[in-house]
């Protein structure tokens, strides 16, 4: 339930957001608070990803030991 309103709310921001920059002059506050929100949804989703070096990072460490 809690990532289905994390994806609606992102949803709704970014909807909004479009919305806001088509004007002749959008409002300054609104654009930067549609920014925190989706560098809050990439934070999140990148926490979840693990990298790729990862496991390639720790196998040379042991090796040069």
């Amino acid at each position: 339930m809690k990532q289905f309103l994390y994806i609606l709310m992102f949803a709704a921001v970014g909807i909004y957001a479009l919305i806001e920059q088509s004007k002749p002059a959008p409002n300054r506050f609104i654009m930067i608070g549609a920014m925190a929100v989706f560098m809050f949804g990439l934070f999140r989703l990148m926490k979840k990803i693990p990298s790729k070096n990862d496991g390639e990072n720790e196998e040379e460490h042991d090796t040069e030991i």
